[in-house]
């Protein structure tokens, strides 16, 4: 199943590809689909290499005319080609199984109405599952698909869809007929895709900027579509077309522009050409907060920047994945701010993609953005927090580093050089030296290179007067990842004003570099209430509070007048009680004294996500219980008290409920479930029903026939899923033990479904319900790794990882464990080991977590 990147240059250097015609059937029954392909390629003469096809049977294999014995060639993976000629025809006819794991080509059977869709994931290595391919980014050719499916199907593909023909019945009857898409330009074989089935759509169009008309379409299952807000898709796609022409100097590449909502997808969205498929939870059929609107809103934004950055230029091998993904990342947000409603972005931007960052730059997994990839293996665990968020955080500072226009002047140059072909890094690098002046070699590999997260604090004095006489900047850096980096940041002074607001009254941009950088711009002037370093957030650094700023942050963190400060200083106290360096509880009680004046959604959900982790891990044991009980009632509060109908009080009811677990609490949520109890403007719609239920279910009041009834109110797919999570958190050990054998022996739920049983699992207020499975978990999870797929396999080995037995024990079981494995067990290794270290961290956070008065602290 692996390829190694040896092995991608050595066939590189071998064979160039040409054209790709792929003929389908969908009509051979629920179990396998029908797949030839004939790959035309330039070769080396009398080399030999190996095409990729996961296969379930291979029925025949013919080379430039001469028939290759399947085999002897073919071992379900790969296809070995002997003796090529300088120009070459592959036909290989074979039978692939479809998918339940959202990897390949995926199935599924809508419970609403029985009807089958379709959809692909191929990246990263899974096209070669619905067809022979060289199964390489380099390696690009057209592609030319020929599909056979039910006449009552739609079909799409990355070409425009044709009118399709009316074929004879297949061997399971039902009328048929054939889609021949025109071939695509020139593609790497992970953005193509097809997806079909029933699905309806809306269709609008957008005028490019070089006077096409290209036509629009959003897709979604038949059931879905009466909560589809087509409009809003469309109006925030022109909105990108406009924007992203304009930036990269280069009209939209292809014919047209489809995006689907597919079921059961892994990811929140992917860019293949012409034809995205997205989340379908991003078919809002409940009211939904702010920060879903707006995520779904970035994940648009984001897979139409890849149409250019990733499709019409695409990395040659994947270790320039980050970039990849960076880039989209960085425009979408960028693109939100200057062309959207959504002008707040980078606000959240720092609040969720920083705070990822972060936090996965400081696990002992971290490694540096440009990642060494030796195989297809390295790509699969380094598809994380690094190659996102702190690859568009180092992309921003980029940005600010060598300007905003001149960054862009460098983007369009690139855009102009290298159309449809295959670069590397240093290919952008040197357009952006040119536009910018700058040399970026030390920058690069400073930055790119390395690993770690520095830290930046303020160093101050003052006179009597309150002016100041020395200001420095020093920043640190761990022993692990002692590197000290240059940062393009600005400091901003804030004082409090006449009406209780803290305003920014100064603003100093400057470069900082080494590990003290003094800045005598700012001696004179008056000591501020507050001193921000990292101000607008140009910087990927941690930060740290003066004294004085400090006590200002601690006592005026609603009062700040914008949300990005405000966000900053959220994102150094959750630092700083993650790290252990202030106590737990204080953090709980910062977030319970102020997100109720929060005035951004994804900033109060990140807030009351970090109230969880901080109470289920942080918070010293002997207090947890109680302090749990006393937020939740907090939160009770803070619902009552924000307008009815807010976004503020959907959010903190749904944490109500997440967290409820006194005899009070479980009261107050069947009372809104049942309707007894009512808060102004808070609907009880159905997703919101399931979670009270899951509440319930946790809280051990209802069980099996009540997650029955509901789900016969709601026998939908998302019922599915909340059903089978609810199930799943029933708080007995018969329920435990049945939800264990379906997800880790049977193995048989698809990848969503799976997903929702290991959230109830581990769902408990109880923690001695999950004791039994401790060791169960590390005697399993070998055998799981080798015999699923990568998605299925990491949603159980981090999912089912004893975390909520927080105790050293946990942390000696996991390194004996890892002691025992074998070394290329390289995706195990890295998944268990950020397991260990979340449970070692919140040892530490317990043990910081000391107030004055408890009994352990000093006088």
């Amino acid at each position: 199943m692996n390829l190694t990147r040896t092995e991608a240059r050595e066939r590189a250097e071998l064979i160039t590809v040409d054209s790709y015609d792929v003929r389908l059937d969908l009509t051979k029954g629920e179990k396998v689909f029908g797949s030839t392909t004939t790959v035309k390629f330039m070769a080396v003469p009398g080399s030999s290499t190996f095409i990729d096809a996961i296969t379930h049977t291979v029925h025949s294999i013919t080379l430039n005319g001469r028939e290759l014995d399947p085999g002897a060639v073919s071992d379900g993976i790969r296809i070995q080609l002997p003796d090529l000629a300088a120009a070459n025809e592959l036909t290989v006819v074979a039978d692939a199984p479809y998918m339940n794991t959202g990897e390949g080509l995926h199935r599924f059977v809508d419970p609403v109405d029985n009807e089958v869709y379709l959809y692909t994931q191929f990246e990263v290595p899974d096209s070669r599952r619905m067809f022979a391919v060289f199964e390489q980014p380099d390696l690009k050719g057209t592609f030319k698909f020929t599909v056979t499916a039910p006449s009552h199907w739609d079909v799409i593909s990355n070409s425009p869809t044709p009118a399709p023909q009316e074929t004879t019945p297949g061997e399971n009857g039902g009328a048929r007929s054939i889609w021949q898409f025109a071939a695509t330009p020139r593609l790497s074989s992970y953005v193509t895709a097809l997806i079909a089935g029933p699905y309806q759509s809306v269709r609008s169009e957008v005028a490019s900027s070089d006077g096409r008309v290209i036509p629009l379409g959003v897709f979604a299952r038949k059931s879905l579509m009466q909560y589809l807000d087509a409009d809003n898709i469309f109006d925030l796609t022109r909105q990108g077309f406009e924007f992203f022409e304009a930036q990269f100097g280069c009209p939209y590449p292809f014919e047209k522009y489809d995006q689907l909502f597919v079921p059961e997808f892994n990811a929140g969205a992917m860019e293949n050409a012409g034809a995205v498929t997205i989340l379908e939870g991003y078919v809002f059929r409940s009211k939904v907060t702010g920060a879903q609107i707006e995520r779904r809103a970035i994940t648009v934004l984001h897979e139409l920047a890849h149409m250019w950055f990733g499709d019409l230029v695409t990395m040659r091998w994947w270790n320039d994945l980050w970039l990849n993904e960076s880039f989209a990342e960085y425009m979408s947000h960028l693109a939100a701010v200057e062309n959207t409603s959504f002008s707040s972005a980078w606000t959240t931007f720092a609040s969720v993609e920083k705070s990822w960052a972060y936090r996965q730059d400081q696990l002992p997994t971290t490694h540096p953005i440009f990642a060494e990839i030796n195989d297809l293996q390295d790509v699969e665990v380094n598809f994380d927090g690094i190659t996102y968020a702190k690859g568009a955080s180092v992309l921003r500072q980029l940005v600010a580093w060598v300007g905003p226009e001149q960054f862009m002047a460098g983007v369009r140059e690139y855009f102009s050089k290298h159309a449809w072909q295959n670069t590397e890094l240093n290919d952008l690098m040197v357009e952006l030296e040119k536009a910018s002046g700058r040399d970026l070699d030390r920058w690069g590999q400073l930055w790119l290179e390395t690993a770690g997260v520095n830290t930046l604090k303020p160093e101050l004095d003052v006179d009597g007067d309150g002016n100041l006489t020395s200001f420095a900047i020093v920043q640190s850096a761990v022993d692990d990842w002692p590197t000290i980096r240059p940062h393009r940041l600005a400091v901003g002074f804030y004082n409090l004003n006449g009406g209780g607001k803290l305003e920014r009254v100064h603003r100093e941009e400057l470069d900082v570099d080494g590990g003290r950088t003094e800045v005598p711009a700012l001696i004179g002037l008056a000591q501020p209430d507050l001193i921000l370093v990292n101000d607008d957030d140009l910087a990927y650094a941690k930060v740290r509070l003066d004294e004085k700023s400090l006590a200002t942050a601690t006592a005026h963190l609603r009062d700040f007048s914008e949300s990005l400060p405000r966000t900053l200083v959220w994102n150094s106290a959750w630092d700083a009680a993650r790290d252990g360096e202030t106590p737990a509880r204080r953090y709980v009680e910062l977030i319970l004294a102020n997100v109720a004046a929060e005035s951004d959604s994804s900033v109060i959900l990140v807030q009351l996500r970090q109230l969880a982790t901080t109470l289920n891990f942080y918070v010293a044991e002997q207090h947890r219980e109680a302090t749990t009980v006393a937020a939740v009632d907090t939160l009770w509060e803070l619902a009552n008290s924000v307008p009815g109908g807010s976004d503020a009080q959907l959010q903190f009811v749904k944490s109500y409920a997440l967290l409820a677990r006194s005899t009070g609490q479980l009261d107050t949520v069947a009372d809104l479930l049942s309707g007894s109890a009512t808060l102004e403007g808070l609907v009880v719609d159905q997703d919101l029903r399931w979670e009270l239920v899951a509440s319930l279910v946790a809280g051990g009041r209802l069980g099996t026939e009540d997650i029955n009834a509901e789900l016969e109110r709601d026998n939908t797919a998302s019922g599915q899923n909340a059903a089978a999570l609810a199930k799943a958190a029933i708080p007995t050990p018969d329920a435990k033990a049945a939800a264990w054998e379906s997800i880790v022996v049977k193995g048989e739920l698809s990848n969503a479904l799976q997903g929702s049983a290991v959230a109830g699992f581990t769902r408990v207020l109880d923690r001695s319900l999950l004791e039994p499975y401790a060791e169960k978990y590390f005697e399993a999870v070998p055998g799981i790794v080798a015999t699923r797929t990568h998605a299925l396999a990491q949603q159980i080995v981090v999912g089912l990882y004893p975390a909520l037995l927080t105790t050293q024990a946990t942390v000696d079981r996991t390194d004996g464990f890892l002691a025992a494995l074998p070394a290329e067990s390289a995706a195990l290794r890295r998944m268990m080991l950020e397991n260990r270290d979340g449970v070692a961290r919140a040892l530490r956070a317990r043990a910081a977590d000391v107030l004055p008065g408890d009994p352990q602290a000093g006088p």
